[in-house]
């Protein structure tokens, strides 16, 4: 028994040991060791280096970064021998097999007709392969909607991640019986525009969709309600970046227009009024204001609102730039 508690007691002693020797060789590694200050790695000369005295602690480590150096992004894509990120944006997150639709070899050279049928073959079963299920199939389908609706409104590569991972959410959140993919594919990308500060309008969104716009509106609440998505209201100034570089105004215009914006604002005239037709006003009148060519027309055009709307908006943001003191 006596023999038994004695390992035992030295077993505990070597483990303890052997946790104090883990921690100090850890604060050594951090700390150095001449004057106890902070240790950086210095990666383009292969060095650790103190940051307060300026001891070399270490030196010829490994390059654990490719052997080659590009200059520009097109020179790196070249010389990349990786695949690309993972992405929401594709069904499968973009780490299963893609078969060249082209038959031709890593050299460029053609297929000879046996080798075609079998590629032909593989590509099918391949595609069967990634989408195994109904929930695969319906989230591609979706997927491919979000990235067309959104090319077509020039949305960025952010928002449409945004998209695709709402609709994820409520695609798991089985969200979906009772509607079509289309819409939630829609709202999808309204929302994702909404949260990043890129808002479309839903005339906008509308005209690229495959549904009709009240279904839009009411997949929309649905999914922020059930989703508890975060979008705020959205503001008409988000608007007046897209419309000013459409009318080709300056800069002066710009700033111009966020200032009427700014100044109904305080007023409290936009309340209740579309942003759209805000925004659109505001920069019509801020074109008058700086003296640059254009015509309610154009402004309509650009911004899908009526040329009634920009006029009594435009009333509205005058009136209230004259209501408060001038600077």
């Amino acid at each position: 028994m006596s023999d038994s508690n004695t390992r035992t007691r030295a077993r505990t002693r070597t483990t303890t040991d052997e946790e104090q020797t883990e921690e100090e060789s850890e604060t050594t590694s951090t700390a150095c060791p001449e004057c106890s200050g902070t240790l950086v790695v210095d990666d383009e000369h292969g060095e650790t280096v103190c940051e307060d005295c300026g001891l070399v602690v270490e030196t010829d480590e490994i390059d654990r970064g490719p052997e080659w150096r590009a200059f520009d992004s097109s020179e790196k894509d070249e010389k990349s021998r990786v695949g690309a990120p993972t992405t929401n944006m594709m069904h499968d997150k973009g780490l299963s097999t893609n078969i060249d639709w082209r038959d031709k070899d890593a050299y460029g050279n053609s297929l000879s007709g046996k080798q075609r049928q079998k590629m032909q073959r593989l590509r099918k079963w391949n595609e069967r392969f990634r989408t195994r299920d109904s929930k695969e199939r319906n989230l591609k389908q979706a997927l491919g909607e979000i990235d067309r609706m959104a090319s077509a409104v020039g949305l960025p590569e952010n928002v449409r991640e945004t998209a695709s991972v709402i609709y994820r959410r409520a695609l798991d959140e089985n969200l979906l019986p009772g509607r079509s993919i289309e819409g939630v594919s829609t709202a999808s990308v309204y929302a994702a525009a909404r949260q990043a500060g890129v808002p479309r309008s839903l005339d906008e969104i509308d005209e690229v969709s495959r549904v009709e716009k009240s279904e839009i509106a009411r997949t929309y609440r649905y999914v922020v309600r059930e989703l508890g998505l975060e979008v705020a209201p959205a503001d008409p100034e988000s608007y007046v970046p897209r419309f000013a570089s459409s009318l080709e105004l300056s800069d002066e215009a710009e700033h111009r227009a966020r200032q009427l914006l700014q100044n109904a604002k305080e007023q409290g005239v936009h309340s209740g009024k579309s942003p759209v037709g805000l925004a659109a006003a505001a920069v019509y009148a801020a074109a008058l204001l700086t003296n640059e060519k254009t015509t309610q027309a154009a402004v309509s055009e650009v911004a899908d609102i009526s040329e009634v709307t920009i006029r009594n908006r435009y009333h509205e943001l005058l009136e209230a730039e004259q209501g408060l003191p001038m600077a």
